[in-house]
């Protein structure tokens, strides 16, 4: 495998200088992507955090070594470069267990960071709501705990911040693991506390309810490029991966004129944490609520397919009901990327399947369909109910006729009896608006 350097003559003295490395297990490794394009994407990650990567490269790792994952000849040929070029974090693109990373460091006498300590570093920088912030803190913790090993002192003119970049590494030093726990526990309980309003925000939504569509998808799919074309809002959407973190949730009007929520979510990754997993889970409880799923796609991305695959093994952690995933349309993103020839095969493919269709955020290609297919699928789930309105309340008759499909309508000398069909989420609204019950048990549509 060849080597690639980084060497565009910026003036990045104030960076650290950084190299990146991608294991190529030999045995047992079961991954469908290509060695140079876990590369690239591990090269992504640490411009994420606005590293100076110098070099990034696939090593080819017959018989991982218990003790350092590397043998002795690759060891001491990076000791030597990292020595020569001042490079300050190695990022190894995999998960090293707490010994190797310290043999690793005592190797190369530079700070070694892995893939998932890679992830949480990133999540650290871009947490901005307290929740946010409370779970990154609890993954990092969790991590740490395995791993009370000397930072490098001179990292300690670095950033500062809760991350593994930044200070002298006190926090592995001075913290022991019985201070560790009782952090975590103190954390734990502050996110219950979060968890419980964020479940109060949630009633108050069950008694004005509407239909929630979560955004999902591999990290930089463009999920808040697609939130911001929709909602016409602002929230951060740069070509970075993990972008935004925080959950964004906006009013969304549909072409019928009835109103939805859009949430947009954090993205996924191959490989992502367990314990950020874990950690972001009440964050994620948003997706386990939606009424529908919508899984969003870059297409023109090489690995789009086991993409694909790694958003489907982290929702299946979530331990999604079933009816959710079966509700869930796929959005081709990144059209205006495609070639003509790709592009038009894909939207023949597309166009043989009622949950699957081609689009380009960036120009709002597909988005207006977009939207007819979330009513669809709504109506779909819709359910049939009689309900006999007084002829005073005729706003009661009004809001009906606007928020469900009236399927039958009789006069009688009390009133108005209407059979229609409608989403649960707006007979729940509507049965607490106006006090209206249902004649009998809801019917399927």
């Amino acid at each position: 495998m060849g080597s690639k350097f980084i060497d565009d003559g910026v003036d990045r003295k104030k960076q650290v200088r950084a190299i990146v490395l991608h294991p190529e297990l030999k045995k047992g490794s079961q991954s469908t992507r290509s060695s140079e394009a876990r590369l690239e994407e591990a090269y992504g990650l640490a411009l994420a955090i606005d590293l100076e990567i110098i070099r990034h490269e696939v090593i080819t790792v017959a018989r991982p070594k218990p003790s350092t994952l590397f043998g002795s000849g690759i060891i001491e040929k990076y000791h030597d470069y990292i020595h020569a070029n001042e490079v300050e974090v190695v990022i190894v693109d995999t998960a090293l267990t707490p010994v190797q990373q310290r043999n690793l460091e005592k190797g190369w006498e530079a700070k070694v960071i892995d893939r998932t300590g890679l992830i949480l570093e990133i999540f650290g920088e871009r947490a901005r709501t307290k929740e946010g912030k409370l779970q990154v803190d609890l993954a990092q913790l969790s991590y740490q705990r395995s791993r009370l090993v000397r930072s490098w002192t001179h990292l300690e003119r670095q950033r500062g911040g809760a991350g593994f970049m930044g200070g002298p590494g006190e926090r592995q030093i001075e913290i022991d693991r019985r201070l560790i726990d009782e952090k975590i526990v103190r954390l734990k309980s502050d996110l219950e506390m979060v968890k419980k309003t964020r479940e109060l925000h949630r009633s108050a939504r069950r008694k004005v309810p509407f239909p929630i569509v979560s955004l999902v998808g591999y990290t930089n799919a463009g999920k808040s490029t697609l939130f911001n074309r929709l909602t016409e809002s602002k929230v951060f959407a740069e070509d970075l991966l993990f972008a935004t973190l925080d959950p964004t949730m906006r009013r969304v009007n549909l072409p019928s004129g009835r109103e939805i929520i859009l949430s947009d979510t954090v993205g996924f990754i191959s490989e992502l944490p367990t314990d950020l997993i874990a950690s972001f889970r009440a964050t994620l409880e948003e997706v386990r609520e939606a009424n529908v799923l919508v899984h969003v796609r870059d297409v023109s991305h090489e690995d789009t397919e086991a993409q694909k695959d790694d958003v489907k093994a982290v929702l299946n952690d979530l331990e999604l009901d079933p009816d959710i995933q079966k509700n869930m349309i796929e959005v081709w993103n990144k059209s205006d990327l495609l070639s003509e020839e790709i592009k038009s095969s894909l939207e023949i493919q597309s166009g043989h399947q009622d949950t699957t269709l081609l689009c380009s955020a960036i120009t709002g290609e597909g988005c207006s369909e977009f939207l007819h297919m979330v009513e669809q699928l709504l109506e779909a789930q819709n359910l049939v109910y009689e309900f006999e309105i007084p002829y005073e309340n005729g706003a009661a008759l009004s809001w009906l006729h606007d928020n469900a499909k009236v399927l039958e309508q009789d006069h009688h000398e009390e009133g108005v009896w209407v059979s229609l069909s409608i989403l649960q989420a707006d007979a729940d609204k509507f049965i607490s608006k106006f006090g209206i019950d249902p004649l009998e048990e809801e019917l399927e549509d």
